[in-house]
């Protein structure tokens, strides 16, 4: 393995995360920045998201750096010491390469994470009262899955069924660090199979409702 195997563009790229990364620690620690709840939401989703990239580049300079000693080590006169670092480097280089992959598969994911805010629509489909009661629990478990997230929810919009207390139809707003990385597979049609409340003899119906 080379002194450094990064690909130059990337490495460009990922000093410019490192520095991105440092000037948003510092504004987060600035008092007039923290004052301002919205802008401290806005800047820590900005730095979560590229924060994995930046501690896989800072953790590959590390290993660079105790390569390079293993190197010196094994150019020096202490026999002993430059046999044991001959059957140290090897692993560290593998650990380099190992971590280059890692920053590469970060790289991809952190504009996802970089994406703190979700419209989530969910519609009653067949089923009836059913269906929206179905898609009143699936609400329900999503704006539990928020609160244990830390993410704020805004209900847009609400049409409920009068007769049972189901949703027929809901636009909620979720706000928050890696909402859309969280969120974003749950788009389709969700189904039950379950005894309704309505149903008097224990039949068991399937309802649907879309995300």
């Amino acid at each position: 393995m080379p002194a450094d195997a990064l690909d130059p563009n990337l490495r460009s790229k990922l000093d410019e995360l490192d520095s991105q990364f440092s000037a948003l620690s510092l504004q987060l620690e600035d008092p007039e920045v923290l004052a301002d709840h919205r802008q401290v939401a806005a800047l820590s989703i900005k730095r979560a998201a590229i924060a994995p990239v930046v501690e896989g580049y800072r953790d590959y300079i590390a290993l660079l750096n105790e390569a390079e000693e293993l190197r010196e080590a094994i150019a020096g006169s202490d026999e002993e010491l430059a046999e044991m670092a001959s059957e140290e480097l090897p692993r560290i280089e593998a650990q380099a390469i190992e971590t280059i992959e890692q920053i590469k598969q970060r790289l991809v994911t952190s504009d996802d994470l970089a994406i703190g805010s979700v419209m989530l629509e969910i519609r009653a489909g067949t089923g009836g009262d059913e269906a929206a009661l179905w898609a009143r629990d699936l609400l329900s478990v999503y704006t539990r899955y928020a609160s244990s997230k830390g993410w704020s929810v805004e209900e847009l919009d609400m049409t409920t069924d009068p007769s049972l207390g189901g949703i027929k139809h809901a636009v909620i707003n979720f706000k928050g660090e890696g909402v859309w990385q969280q969120l974003h597979f749950e788009s389709g049609v969700h189904s039950v199979k379950r005894v309704p409340e309505t149903e008097t003899q224990g039949r068991v119906h399937t309802s649907t409702c879309t995300v």
